[in-house]
């Protein structure tokens, strides 16, 4: 009989998912609690505007300058392990070849396997370093372009967030109206933003929308009463 063919579908970018997640999630609630505490102490929506727009240009090259910062530091731990890891097979190449024995004996394989596993590895010193640097320290080679792409991608969330909770303010006329419209888009921003982030990451996508209206509730909520009590 004929057989179909198994195609495995697994989600791969869960670090873009991360910084989007980074970006929009704070884009979503710190405008909001800044536009939300504004409004009970001012009457005009244009100074709203005006603040709210000041908070989320800071906030993106902050976010993004922190996402960049991050990133190199990911890429220059691996390139500092990499180098250790490539002198020791120098140095210290008996200790290293156990190491990856030891890896295999977790697996429950036979002495003899493992002997000649560990012989076809040490053979090729880079592929020995990428073993090690994968199995013994849990480390992958970041894209070299990942500083940027994490920068752009989370200062891009953020701006997109932050946006939301601002355009009633835009539109509106009277501040508290904007300020009940602002509470209203934001909610439904944090359920959708919730549930297509579950649908990519796990597999109870109105689970992950409630959660992240909650939290981000809270989030906002005591960042507007902090700003209440401050104004």
């Amino acid at each position: 009989m004929p057989q179909t063919r198994h195609v495995e579908k697994h989600f791969t970018a869960s670090e873009s998912v991360r910084d989007v997640v980074i970006g929009m999630s704070d884009g979503l609630t710190v405008p909001f609690a800044l536009a939300a505490g504004l409004s009970g102490a001012v009457a005009s929506t244009g100074i709203v505007v005006t603040a709210g727009l000041a908070e989320v240009a800071a906030g993106a090259i902050a976010m993004g300058l922190g996402g960049y910062l991050a990133a190199r530091t990911d890429a220059e731990h691996f390139t500092s392990e990499r180098a250790r890891e490539e002198r020791e097979t120098h140095e210290l190449p008996d200790e290293e070849a156990a190491e990856v024995a030891r890896v295999f004996h977790g697996y429950g394989l036979d002495i003899q396997v493992v002997e000649t596993v560990v012989k076809a590895i040490s053979s090729d010193r880079a592929r020995w370093v990428d073993f090690m640097m994968k199995f013994e320290l849990g480390l992958e080679e970041p894209d070299p372009t990942r500083a940027r792409k994490s920068a752009m991608t989370i200062a891009a969330s953020y701006v997109a967030g932050g946006l939301i909770p601002l355009s009633p303010y835009f539109l509106i006329g009277s501040i508290q109206t904007a300020l009940a419209a602002s509470v209203a888009v934001t909610a439904v921003a944090l359920l959708a933003f919730g549930f297509i982030k579950g649908r990519f990451t796990t597999s109870r996508a109105g689970r992950s929308a409630w959660q992240t209206l909650v939290v981000g509730g809270l989030a906002a909520l005591a960042a507007f009463t902090i700003a209440k009590l401050i104004s």
